[in-house]
């Protein structure tokens, strides 16, 4: 199979042939339809998060199942995926406690002197990123990190579903909980930030405030549902959401991963307000609240995935899109082969546009 491996980080990814394993007693082999770029595998290929190489990233992807190991009871061959990197066991405290998103199983994975899942033809080990290594032709992974789908859905579209999709919706369906009525600002307009805004209208908020720093982001914004934007840049834009919303926000969203968006998040929140943590900040970054707004009962959380339940938020998402309900085709800017994954990271530094997305056998 051709994949794009990362070989040492801050370079461009290279396109090689792999040799990828036959599925294990719980494993399953996907023939990859479609994977989105996410600003999170460009963390980890601009060696802002450590990861062992050389490696394969992507992990927002969708196709058809190939085969499956002898033990495998969730999916069947000829099955529409959607893949998440939040791989679950079904045993540990946190799966059985409802936080499937937090498991940390490590019998997800392939346990150390077993066969590798990919190598390359030498036998050289090239390693699985995040449980799935999707910028490939195909994917080995455990039935639990993957999840059937109606077969009507557009595989382009479904890929989204698996990390951007999952992660901004289910901030507003899981982390938050939303209640109608409720405001939130959502600061960031990439593909998290657009389908956190997309879900909340889906909600029922009652006002909806949108921040980029990019007019063309900020229009997208209203087209999926924002009620108001606003240049986070601006001088008083935290004063002018305040003022806007009579006092601050019920719920206040960081989708893009900087200190600065996380601190403008904090600072718009009224009396008992929430601020949740979406993006993936540096490493060595610290949010906090002060003393004043932990009197007033604001709450600061992170929001790892959205707090997914992957087996029954994915097909709710699908039957979203089905209904006409959620809007993916605005979040996809564009979808390009796999031999274009370097210039489509290329514009994703730039940030003016939303999700691009590898369709193989483009």
């Amino acid at each position: 199979m051709k994949a794009a491996v990362l070989i040492q980080a801050g370079q461009p990814l290279e396109i090689e042939e792999l040799v990828i394993s036959n599925p294990g007693p719980h494993e399953v082999l996907i023939r990859t339809a479609a994977c989105g770029l996410c600003h999170s595998d460009l963390h980890f290929i601009d060696g802002h998060y450590p990861h062992a190489m050389p490696c394969i990233p992507g992990h927002e992807a969708a196709g058809i199942v190939e085969a499956v190991g002898s033990e495998v009871r969730t999916v069947k061959v000829g099955d529409a995926v959607v893949t998440c990197l939040s791989a679950f066991c079904g045993h540990c405290e946190f799966c059985v406690t409802g936080r499937m998103s937090l498991c940390m199983g490590a019998d997800t994975r392939r346990q150390a002197g077993a066969e590798p899942r990919i190598r390359r033809g030498d036998g050289t080990v090239v390693n699985q990123m995040l449980n799935l290594s999707a910028f490939a032709e195909q994917m080995l992974v455990h039935e639990h990190a993957c999840v059937a789908i109606n077969p009507d859905m557009p595989l382009d579209r479904a890929a989204v579903l698996g990390c951007a999709v999952t992660t901004g919706a289910g901030a507003i369906f899981n982390t938050c909980n939303l209640t109608p009525g409720e405001t939130v600002a959502v600061v960031g307009c990439g593909g998290v930030g657009l389908a956190t805004i997309n879900a909340a209208k889906i909600a029922g908020a009652g006002r909806i405030i949108a921040a980029d720093p990019i007019p063309e982001k900020r229009e997208l914004a209203k087209k999926l549902g924002a009620t108001d934007v606003i240049d986070p840049m601006a001088d008083g834009a935290a004063a002018t959401i305040v003022e806007m919303t009579k006092g601050g926000v019920d719920h206040a969203i960081e989708a893009v991963g900087r200190p600065a968006s996380a601190s403008l998040a904090v600072s718009v929140l009224r009396r008992g307000g929430t601020a949740t943590i979406l993006g993936m900040m540096p490493m060595t970054e610290r949010v906090s609240l002060g003393a004043f707004d932990l009197l007033g009962g604001k709450k600061l959380q992170g929001g790892l995935m959205g707090g997914n339940r992957f087996p029954v938020d994915l097909p709710r998402l699908v039957d979203f899109y089905m209904r006409g309900l959620l809007d993916l085709d605005s979040i996809i800017a564009e979808t390009i082969p796999l031999s274009a994954i370097n210039d489509g990271f290329e514009k994703m530094k730039k940030g003016d546009s939303a999700r691009s997305v590898i369709v193989f056998g483009q």
